[in-house]
């Protein structure tokens, strides 16, 4: 019928392990009889997919807006969305354990469920359901990210959202980096723009902005915001703060401790001495996602160790009612010798997985509907809207046009009621696609995005999961924990004699749970990714 040019079926690009003799003769015989594929006719029955999504603070729906009523006049397909309402990993330990999984699972690549979902024989493997009823999956899909998630049998059970390949960065298409350090605009510039690079510039900024804006529009000023605390952790103190002072993750081809590098020590003390004058306040310890996103709405942080993506809603919504105190991305904390930041691009891991769990009564609309969002198609709808009626084209680039434009400039809350464009449903997102023919139209975004791009690194390599069930992941997962616990200590001391303290008994406990095992086998990890991905550790700059 003409959609596979030459005689070079897809699925013939796709080294999963099959013989190619049966699985050309398998797709042609789905692509023969595959009506799930095409747009559906009014005369079709409109199937209902649940799909539950491991984030707590995702809160679109769908069916009330323009793209999801698109996508199901399309494909036939309508939504029902659930997301956990307490700790998202327990929940979803106990939607495996009773056997209670939806129709499709999304869940951050990082996660231990991923090898769960798979070994427990919870859900399906795409390229099976694919050669079955729907072979222009592989056309669609990424050769390179099939590659990657291909598991030992063979087989494909997982497929991520904005999974960057190193040749994505080479042809300037890679998705830049979240990682940010930001300022509002207006009290940065009253401040007269100050060097916040080194450790005593970002202390006097912090005193200056908290002394001379005690207040805000909606509250008292809050001098320094961080990603919520966690029982691990707190990202920005960890992987945001050690890529802005450019530790490695290696040496000379050896494991490298970040944790444990002499410029990242001084950093958090700080913040440290931050806190003891009064400066890092309990908003910081307290406070979820949901909490921050509001006082960033409201404008009361002045500095931000951030992701620019977990804020871009605000963003807009400040733009257009307050511009003068939108958010910046400017120069934050360095190494004593100055050098850039290495900040972390998204990798050909990307950012989630989503699977069709075998709890799904109709995996043949679930692998339909996927290879729909994955197509050119469906990214641009996903992405701009209906074309025509959202966007135009200009210049082979995308415009919104009419009221999408003034609600997208305007009324961003709105155009997302409305519209649900602007990548609303970013499971299946591909950045590399999608940057060729979109361009951020909105000011402050495209700021923030310009100078992270400045930055951004290709660190694939260094995205890794431990082995299941292995003592080294066990034995991380406990390290984990430990640093959880004993990260507000260390900002809470009332000295740096008693954050040294603190701080050598967490290394002396680390040790005693296997430390040097786990950062063996990440070493070991390291150079095997390396290998697959082609690259030397001198190619990952992203271009």
């Amino acid at each position: 019928n003409g959609r596979f040019p030459q005689g070079d079926l897809p699925v013939r690009r796709f080294k999963g392990g099959f013989g190619v003799k049966k699985r050309w003769l398998a797709a042609l015989a789905a692509a023969l009889i595959c009506t799930s594929c095409t747009p559906v006719s009014e005369e079709v029955s409109v199937t209902n997919l649940s799909w539950y999504l491991n984030f707590s603070w995702y809160t679109a729906s769908w069916g009330q807006n323009a793209v999801s009523q698109a996508i199901t006049e399309k494909t036939g397909i309508n939504v029902s969305f659930q997301v956990p309402a307490g700790t998202e990993s327990e929940t979803l330990d106990a939607l495996i354990s009773r056997n209670q999984l939806t129709d499709l699972v999304t869940l951050g690549w990082w996660e231990p469920q991923t090898e769960l979902l798979v070994r427990s024989g919870s859900v399906y493997a795409y390229d099976e359901l694919a050669e079955q009823y729907c072979p222009e999956f592989f056309e669609y899909a990424g050769q390179a990210q099939l590659d990657w998630y291909t598991q030992p049998d063979g087989h494909v059970y997982a497929y991520p959202s904005s999974s960057t390949t190193p040749k994505d960065c080479i042809n300037g298409v890679g998705d830049v980096s979240n990682q940010c350090f930001l300022v509002r605009k207006d009290i940065y510039e009253a401040l007269g723009c100050p060097d916040m690079t080194t450790s005593e510039g970002f202390m006097q900024a912090v005193r200056d902005a908290a002394q001379l804006f005690p207040e805000t529009e909606n509250g008292p000023l809050i001098p320094i915001g961080l990603h919520e605390f966690t029982s691990t952790g707190c990202y920005s103190l960890e992987e945001i703060l050690q890529s802005f002072l450019a530790i490695p993750y290696q040496k000379d081809g050896a494991y490298y401790d970040r944790f444990t590098d002499p410029d990242y020590i001084a950093w958090l003390k700080v913040f440290r001495q931050l806190q003891e004058e009064g400066y890092l306040t309990s908003d910081v310890f307290l406070d979820k996602r949901a909490q921050m996103s509001e006082k960033i709405e409201d404008g009361r942080y002045f500095c931000l160790l951030y992701q620019r993506s977990d804020m871009a809603d605000q963003q807009k919504v400040i733009y257009q009612e307050a511009p003068e105190r939108v958010y910046l991305a400017v120069d934050g904390p360095r190494n004593l010798e100055g050098d850039e930041p290495n900040l972390s691009g998204i990798g050909i891991n990307g950012w989630t997985l989503t699977y069709i769990t075998r709890s799904c009564e109709h995996p043949d609309k679930a692998i339909s509907f996927v290879s729909f969002l994955l197509s050119e198609e469906g990214q641009k709808l996903t992405a701009l809207g209906i074309e025509g009626e959202h966007y135009t084209w200009e210049d082979g680039k995308a415009v919104f046009i009419g009221e999408a434009d003034r609600l997208y400039r305007e009324n961003y809350a709105e155009y997302v009621r409305q519209i649900g464009a602007d990548n609303t449903y970013w499971m299946f997102q591909n950045d590399a696609i999608q940057r060729k023919w979109y361009v951020e139209q909105n000011p402050v975004l495209l700021q923030m995005e310009r100078w992270c791009a400045k930055y951004t690194r290709y660190i694939a390599a260094y995205e890794i999961r431990l082995p299941f069930e292995s003592f080294a992941e066990t034995a991380e997962a406990s390290i984990d924990e430990l640093w959880g616990a004993t990260l507000p200590q260390l900002l809470l001391a009332e000295s740096d004699e008693e954050f040294d303290a603190i701080f050598e008994n967490f290394l002396a406990r680390r040790e005693e749970l296997g430390f040097e095992e786990v950062a063996a086998v990440k070493n070991q990890l390291y150079e095997e990714n390396w290998k697959k991905l082609g690259l030397k550790q001198e190619e990952t700059s992203w271009n």
